[in-house]
């Protein structure tokens, strides 16, 4: 059966949602293969406008986009590698390679480490036990200081300043000086304000989540006073 564009956006808000329970139940993500591949076959249909393949496990590839490509995709946690099956790849015409990221800062993420057609993906792939084998690589990407980036929004409460850029970041200054660790300062100053940890899903606020809903907090006291 095919879904619409905003059924296969809910689905992937529950795949993803139920992840994030699994974690806190204390199942390391790569225990959740099969939850993450779910995960990334939704957010390549999402992505790319298309549908699931019409059977679990379809031969050769995942989902057909809108431009009737056949993509096979591959969705890893910590995974050094992905590997395809050589039998079958001629049926694909397209290749994605997604990482689902946990982290304290932002949550859970989907990041795509690749998007290439089949024929670029097998001159990038090597052979490997009769499977092709595409190295992922497990170095962060650079990150730009966020000196460049406007405040979005910000809220003072004793020595701190709290504030969230434009691309939903969260600093905590203390004295004028941005703080290494945002979230064990942001759990103290949630304690006094009352703010709750958890957010409407009963889960812990990541970073961005709690950050924000502090300055929340702190703007709305201050326009009553």
């Amino acid at each position: 059966m095919a879904l619409s564009q905003v059924q296969i956006i809910q689905s992937l808000g529950e795949a993803l949602s139920w992840f994030e329970k699994e974690l806190t139940w204390g199942v390391a993500p790569a225990e959740l293969n099969h939850l993450t591949g779910r995960i990334g076959e939704l957010y390549a249909a999402m992505i790319t406008r298309g549908q699931m393949a019409l059977e679990t496990n379809q031969r050769g590839y995942d989902v057909i986009s809108a431009e009737n490509e056949r993509i096979s995709v591959k969705t890893i946690t910590s995974s050094s590698h992905v590997s395809f099956n050589p039998n079958t790849f001629a049926l694909v015409d397209r290749v994605m390679v997604l990482r689902v990221n946990t982290d304290d800062e932002n949550g859970i993420s989907v990041e795509t480490l690749l998007d290439c057609s089949s024929v670029e993906f097998a001159t990038r792939s090597r052979d490997s036990g009769g499977r092709l084998m595409f190295g992922v690589s497990t170095r962060p990407r650079p990150v730009r200081p966020l000196d460049g980036l406007q405040i979005s929004s910000e809220a003072s409460f004793e020595q701190f300043v709290i504030r969230q850029y434009e691309n939903g970041t969260i600093s905590v200054l203390a004295t004028n000086e941005v703080q290494p660790v945002a979230k064990p300062l942001l759990r103290q100053i949630a304690a006094v304000l009352g703010v709750d940890l958890l957010n409407g899903s009963s889960q812990p606020k990541n970073t961005r989540q709690l950050g924000a809903d502090i300055i929340k907090t702190l703007n709305a006291r201050a326009d009553i006073g």
